[in-house]
Formats: C-alpha cells, sequence, structure tokens
C-alpha cells in the first residue's frame, strides 16, 4: 500500500448545486452504512478513495470541476490519495472525451449510476431506502429535492441533456423523507429542483406542487418551507394561495426569468413573452403581499442589441426584485443555441451589461433593506464569530442570500431569535436581539 492515505476513508467533493450535495449526501450515507469512514469537502482529501460529483452547467463551473480532478490526479501520483472515482452532470455529459483526457481517474460514473460505485466495494448490500442521507448542511437546514430532469428545453441550457426528461418523486415518499428528517432536528427545508412548477404533471398529470407544500406544512416540526427554482411558464398559481395561507411557508419565491425582451425571450426559446412575464409577477405580488422574489438573468444572449439590454436594465430597475442573480452567456455544446444562433456579442459587452445590471442591483438592495430598519424580524441562527451571532430570515436562502448579523451576542445555533434591524448594507443586515 502507498503510503500518505488513509485505508478505509472515502472523501466525497461535491461541486455544483444543492441538487448535486443531496446525490452526495445518499452516497455518503451508504458509505457509512458499510462501515468506511466517510468525509465529505476535506480541506485536506487523503482517503483511500476520493469520489468527484462533478457539475456541468456552465463553463466556469465544467472548469473548476476538471481542474480539481487534475489537482487529485497529481496528489495520487504523490501518493497522497489512494484511488479517483468520478461522479456527476460532468462525466454524465463528456464521459468518453473525460476517460481519453483523465487516464489518472479509476472508475468513471454518470449522474444517475453512482450506486455501482457502491456494488464495487465490500457489503454492497445497506439496506437503506432510497432518500436516506447523510446531512452535510447544519443539522437544522435540509435541501429537498422533490424532482429530477426538465422538459422545458431552453435554447441556452444543457440540464435536460444532463438529466433528461422531468421525472417528480411521490408524494408519499417525499413525506417520509420530511419526516425522518424533523426526527432527527431539521426545521428548515430548502425545496428544490430544476423545475418546480412542473413538479406532478408526470406522475399525476396535473400540477401538483401547491397539494405537496400543504402536506409538508402539516408535518410538525417543520418551521420553515422554501421554495427554489420554479419555472415562469405555466406556473402553478395555487402554489400562492398555500403560501399566503401556511405560516411555515416562507414568503420567498426563487424563479429564473432570464430576460424580458421579447426577442430574446424568443430566442430563448422560454415559452413567455414580457406581457405574461409581468402579469404573472403582478399576480404573484397580489396573491402573496410582501412576497421576496429572488430571480436569475442573463446578459448576452444573440439577438440582445443594446435596446434589449436597456429594456432588461429597466425592468430590473421598475421591479425591484428581492434578490437577484445574473450571468454572461456562455455557448453550450449541443444545445439549440449552439446549433442555431450566432455568439457574436464580445465578451467585453456581455461583462460590461452584466456588471451594469449587477451595480443597478447592489442600489435596489440597499434601498429595500434600509425599509427594514428599525423593524423586527425573525432569525434562524446560524453560527457565532467574531463575538456575533449570524442568521437569516425566512426572505434568504442559505449560501446564496443576505445574511443577519446579531451584535454581541451568542445566541443558540439552529434556534430562532427576533432581532430588531439597525443598520442595512446591500447584502447584509445588521441588528440586535430584541429585548
Amino acid at each position: 500500500m502507498r503510503k500518505g492515505f488513509e485505508k478505509g476513508r472515502i472523501d466525497v467533493i461535491s461541486m455544483g448545486c444543492s441538487k448535486n450535495l443531496v446525490d452526495s449526501e445518499r452516497l455518503l450515507r451508504r458509505l457509512e452504512a458499510k462501515g468506511l469512514k466517510a468525509s465529505h469537502d476535506s480541506d485536506n482529501p487523503r482517503g483511500e478513495w476520493v469520489m468527484v460529483n462533478t457539475c456541468g452547467f456552465i463553463g466556469d463551473a465544467k472548469e473548476e470541476s476538471i481542474n480539481l480532478i487534475l489537482e487529485l490526479a497529481e496528489a495520487k501520483r504523490q501518493g497522497r490519495i489512494g484511488s479517483i472515482a468520478v461522479m456527476g452532470c460532468l462525466s454524465e455529459r463528456y464521459l468518453s472525451e473525460l476517460k481519453d483526457e483523465i487516464p489518472e481517474v479509476d472508475r468513471w460514473y454518470g449522474k444517475f449510476d453512482w450506486n455501482r460505485f457502491l456494488e464495487d466495494l465490500p457489503d454492497s448490500e445497506t439496506n437503506l431506502k432510497p432518500w436516506e442521507r447523510t446531512l452535510t448542511t447544519p443539522p437544522h437546514s435540509a435541501f429537498l429535492k422533490i424532482s429530477e430532469g426538465c422538459n422545458r428545453f431552453c435554447a441556452f441550457c444543457a440540464i435536460p441533456i444532463i438529466t433528461g426528461r422531468h421525472k417528480s418523486r411521490p408524494i408519499e415518499e417525499i413525506l417520509e423523507e420530511v419526516e425522518d428528517l424533523v426526527g432527527k432536528g431539521v426545521k428548515e427545508f430548502n425545496v428544490i429542483a430544476q423545475d418546480l412548477s412542473s413538479y406532478g404533471l408526470d406522475l399525476y398529470s396535473e400540477h401538483r406542487l401547491a397539494e405537496l407544500i400543504d402536506k409538508i406544512a402539516d408535518v410538525k416540526g417543520v418551521e420553515w418551507i422554501r421554495l427554489h427554482y420554479a419555472y415562469p411558464a405555466d406556473f402553478p398559481m395555487e402554489i400562492l394561495d398555500v403560501m399566503r395561507k401556511r405560516d411555515n411557508v416562507c414568503n420567498y419565491l426563487d424563479i429564473a426569468l432570464q430576460h424580458i425582451s421579447d426577442p430574446v425571450l424568443s430566442n430563448m426559446r422560454r415559452h413567455i413573452n414580457k406581457e405574461e412575464t409581468l402579469h404573472l409577477l403582478e399576480e404573484i405580488r397580489r396573491r402573496v403581499p410582501g412576497i421576496r422574489i429572488r430571480t436569475t438573468l442573463m446578459t448576452g444572449f444573440p439577438g440582445e442589441n443594446e435596446e434589449a439590454f436597456q429594456e432588461l436594465l429597466d425592468f430590473v430597475k421598475t421591479q425591484k426584485f428581492d434578490r437577484m442573480g445574473a450571468f454572461a452567456y456562455c455557448e453550450e455544446d449541443d444545445t439549440w443555441a449552439a446549433k442555431n444562433l450566432d455568439d457574436s456579442i464580445p465578451e467585453e459587452v456581455k461583462q460590461r451589461r452584466l456588471d451594469t445590471l449587477m451595480q443597478a442591483q447592489e442600489s435596489i438592495a440597499l434601498e429595500l433593506n434600509e425599509q427594514l430598519i428599525g423593524q423586527t424580524v425573525r432569525v434562524l441562527i446560524e453560527r457565532y464569530e467574531d463575538d456575533n451571532s449570524v442568521g437569516r430570515t425566512e426572505w434568504d436562502s442559505p449560501e446564496v442570500d443576505p445574511e443577519v448579523i446579531i451584535r454581541d451576542e451568542e445566541l443558540p445555533i439552529g434556534e430562532f431569535a427576533d432581532v430588531t434591524i439597525e443598520e442595512a448594507l446591500p447584502f447584509e443586515l445588521i441588528g440586535r436581539k430584541a429585548r
């Protein structure tokens, strides 16, 4: 045996989105059931095996995954780790090319066949339910994946190519998982999917997202339910009634809009136009007063001239989204846009537009946060650092949204506290525990 790595240890490194993270957590649980020492996202991987769960969504994420695999290949040559395995979206999409380019990897898997890695290890029978996993998030919070795949086939997006058609999980199975996680101390459920809006259509021939969320809200111990990655076209409006009526369904919706210019939306094959988008946003805000909307936008898509970009910028300034992310268009292999549209907008123009959009959003975020000064908000405590507690409101998803700093107070992690806001920054609130 080569020196330097720990026999019986398996390091799992998860790249990309929270949906990938759930798969990594399921793998970790099965490794532990075999009696193996499993480590997640270690800063110093030294396992007999290192499994990389890759991301293949956009260029930067793909490059990050490949660079990590190459670093591990060097660590393997030096004897600091044993063998390398790769799973996830990148290998699902580019398996044959990667095998040729990185021969140091010992085993390759895609996004859906990673169980074969377990079958190759001793004591392959683990007798676990499909959803069982080891949480890598704080014990009071979990991501809850309710479906996989997407049927939308937007022009720019490789997700349907990687994940295949939309496939919902049965309501009963999801509720069983929720009840199990509540029993382990989880209070906050961040519901995720590539397309929340389509939940239930494949299994039940109708939208069932509202019914699912309503039933999750019935589970005793569920404090917060937050919805991520809804699609604007064919949006299930009934979910808004559930959000308004149920106190433990957060007034928060993550819905990627991408653009507002009709010609660009048409090129993107988004199945929705400007008028319909504006009507949807108006209805969401009317039905759920006080809702916080997070969206994602794109600059530099083929056909976005200066007039179309100005329309997008005006849209952002008018709508004043509470949370917003954006990225510059990057052509993805085998997508409709890559095959049919000319990616002729210079990268510096895409980036300039992106910077302009985000500068506008920073001003909006500060304006909205300043409206909270003097108000008392409910905060879920995440950690203690630098003599302050740090947490999030119901309007803030972990890792991507603002946090609340509670000055000069050590509060119990995983518990809720009422905090009076004293100061606002664009992406941070500062306050003290209400007395």
